[in-house]
């Protein structure tokens, strides 16, 4: 959804959430291909599964209630034999699901905008993926010349031991910028925060955490970075299995269950800044982890400091400050906001990193 900015004359800092969310919940047995449709793309098909070579064995995403999480959830199934990609390729099995052009506006991403994806999934114990790849999400691009590629993808793979991969490329020369190891995974359900600021200076951050204890298994952000392929029109995700079939004698028949799938459009943070006594106020060390220095602050500069993190949710600062400094000890790594007031006014906004 484009969204038209108007700046006041007024120095301000407007965090605001949007009410642009959409849900996409498994709801039972039945209808799965049409629920996920229905709010995906409307009257359109968001599926991409290997039915058409495989019709005895019927729909390859179903429903099933989930005891671990006492709620129904969406089932995915690959076979070795004879899924493909929709009767399309056959040296890989494509079963996923999507916004593409036919999607409303608000589940397309484009350059300026902030979204928030969040799921959850689960594979197997034993899960075996692929050497070459085995994709359960992707953020790809629609038109321009690297629309083939995806920016953002995330890869089981096998190797010693196997691991999952977070893969990131603004063109097409793809490279892992994280890992994890795939046995964390078995098993267990994990919920994952993905927050991506789209355009040529963009920002990329990802959390999946176990659901059971919170123990974060993968993690990585990242305020300055490439989030924007020349030419795309727009940019969207994707989720499911997608692998090789290079060495299908690595692979078994797998399910993965994947619930609470969430897309929501978060308004940019806007900042306009005026000359004040603080502009010369720096943070050091930045990026840091445990004590950030308000370097050149004076006590006249500013009365009063807010915290706030990269979606716009302010943080405690109680018990944080003390002479000019601030505990970021316990805070997760992550871009952050410090803003400096002084009567009610801002006068400094400055990012913050804590690793």
């Amino acid at each position: 959804m484009n969204r038209k900015i108007i700046l006041l004359p007024l120095l301000y800092l407007a965090i605001q959430i949007s009410t642009a969310q959409v849900l996409l919940d498994a709801n039972g047995p039945g209808n799965t291909y049409e629920d996920i449709n229905a709010v995906l793309a409307p009257g359109y098909n968001a599926i991409e599964v290997p039915d058409c070579n495989h019709t005895s064995f019927g729909r390859h995403i179903d429903e099933v209630f989930d005891a671990d999480l006492n709620s129904n959830v969406f089932r995915f199934f690959i076979h070795t034999n004879p899924d493909n990609d929709r009767c399309i390729n056959f040296d890989r099995q494509r079963n996923e699901i999507k916004t593409y052009n036919q999607s409303p506006n608000n589940l397309k991403a484009v350059v300026g905008e902030t979204v928030k994806y969040k799921w959850k999934f689960k594979i197997s114990s034993g899960f075996q993926p692929s050497s070459s790849f085995t994709h359960i999400h992707q953020i790809k691009s629609v038109d321009g010349s690297f629309a083939s590629i995806p920016m953002i993808t995330l890869t089981l793979r096998k190797a010693s031991p196997n691991r999952v991969e977070l893969r990131y490329t603004p063109t097409n020369d793809q490279n892992t910028i994280e890992t994890a190891d795939l046995s964390l995974f078995e098993g267990n359900w994990v919920e994952v925060n993905e927050i991506i600021t789209y355009g040529d200076t963009g920002s990329y951050s990802i959390e999946i955490k176990k659901i059971t204890n919170n123990q974060i298994l993968l993690s990585y952000s990242n305020d300055n970075l490439d989030m924007w392929q020349d030419g795309a029109s727009f940019a969207r995700p994707k989720w499911g299995i997608y692998r090789s079939l290079n060495n299908s004698n690595d692979l078994r028949d797998e399910e993965i269950r994947f619930a609470n799938f969430s897309i929501e459009e978060i308004n940019p943070l806007f900042i306009n800044e005026l000359e004040n006594n603080a502009e010369q106020i720096i943070l050091t060390p930045n990026p840091s982890t445990d004590l950030v220095t308000f370097k050149n602050a004076k006590a006249e500069d500013y009365d009063v400091v807010h915290l706030f993190d990269n979606t716009g949710k302010e943080i405690s600062t109680k018990n944080r400050i003390k002479n000019n400094q601030m505990d970021v000890s316990e805070l997760s790594t992550g871009l952050y906001f410090i803003v400096f007031k002084k009567a009610k006014q801002t006068v400094k906004i400055l990012k913050c990193m804590v690793n």
